[in-house]
C-alpha cells in the first residue's frame, strides 16, 4: 500500500466499541516481533524509543536519531505505523510544520501529538493548541496525506488533581481539537471507567485508553466505546525485565 492508503486503512481501525490494540514498539526489532505476532498496525510510544537509546523521555532523543528509527520501522514492515511523536520538537509553527514533513517522508501515517508544553511547564491554551493541530492537519493535505492526529491531553496525567473535575474541560479541548482538524483523541492517566465513559460519550473523536494500573479491561473498554487501546511503555519494560532477568540467571 502507498502511504496515502495506509493512513485511510489505520483511520478505518478506530472503531467504537471495538478498538485497534496498539502494543507499542520502540525499534524495527520489536515492531517486525509485534506485526508477525498479528498486528493491524504499528505505535511507538516515545518514553520506549527514548529509553532505548538511553535517553529521557520529553524530546530528550534527538529529532534526526528519532526519525531515523521512524525509518528503520517503516522500512522494515508493511502495516501502518503511528509515531508518538510527543510536542512536535518545537512550539513555532514554521519548525513544527518542518518536522511533520520530515516525519512524513519517512513514511508514518499518524502520530501522537501532546497539548503539554514538552520543555517547559503546563498545557497549551485550547486555542494555541488548536492551531497547532490546524498547522499540522494543513502540512498533511499539502502531501495528500490523511495523517491520523491522535489528539492527546495531558490533563489527566500527572497534574494531581481530581479527575472527575478535568471532564468539561477535556471535553472542549475534544472538540476544538476535532474542528482544528484531529482524528483522535488521547485520554493517558484517566483511569476510572465512569469517567471514561463520558468522554467517550462526549467526544466527536474516537478515544484512545491507555492501559495503566486501574484501568478497566479492553473487554470492559470496548463495552465503553472506546476505539484504540495502546500499551504506552509496558511492552518495553516488560522486555527489559524479562532480559534482565535471563541475564541474571547468567551471570549470577
Amino acid at each position: 500500500m502507498i502511504q496515502s492508503d495506509k493512513a485511510t486503512a489505520f483511520a478505518k481501525l478506530h472503531v467504537r466499541g471495538m478498538p485497534v490494540l496498539l502494543y507499542n514498539a520502540w525499534d524495527a526489532g520489536s515492531a517486525k516481533a509485534i506485526e508477525a505476532a498479528g498486528a493491524k498496525a504499528i505505535a511507538t510510544g516515545s518514553w520506549s524509543v527514548a529509553a532505548a537509546q538511553g535517553y529521557g523521555d520529553g524530546e530528550d532523543i534527538p529529532l534526526d536519531l528519532a526519525l531515523a528509527i521512524v525509518a528503520r520501522i517503516t522500512a522494515s514492515v508493511e502495516v501502518p505505523l503511528t509515531v508518538d511523536f510527543e510536542g512536535g520538537y518545537s512550539d513555532d509553527d514554521n519548525i513544527l510544520i518542518d518536522n511533520i514533513g520530515r516525519l512524513l517522508d519517512r513514511g508514518a501515517i499518524g502520530i501522537n501529538f501532546e497539548d503539554r508544553v514538552v520543555k517547559g511547564s503546563g498545557l497549551y491554551d485550547i486555542d494555541r493548541q488548536a492551531s497547532r493541530i490546524a498547522a499540522i492537519r494543513g502540512a498533511a493535505e499539502k502531501r495528500r496525506v490523511p495523517l491520523f492526529i491522535n489528539a492527546r491531553t495531558d490533563l489527566f496525567l500527572g497534574r494531581g488533581g481530581e479527575p472527575s473535575s478535568e471532564i468539561g474541560a477535556a471535553l472542549d479541548r475534544a472538540k476544538a481539537y476535532a474542528a482544528a482538524g484531529a482524528s483522535g483523541f488521547f485520554i493517558p492517566g484517566l483511569t476510572d471507567e465512569g469517567l471514561i465513559g463520558r468522554i467517550v460519550e462526549g467526544s466527536p473523536l474516537p478515544v484512545n485508553v491507555m492501559v495503566t494500573d486501574g484501568v478497566p479491561s479492553n473487554e470492559r473498554l470496548a463495552s465503553l466505546g472506546v476505539a484504540r487501546i495502546s500499551y504506552g511503555p509496558i511492552p518495553y519494560a516488560e522486555a527489559m525485565q524479562t532480559l534482565q532477568k535471563v541475564a541474571t540467571g547468567i551471570h549470577s
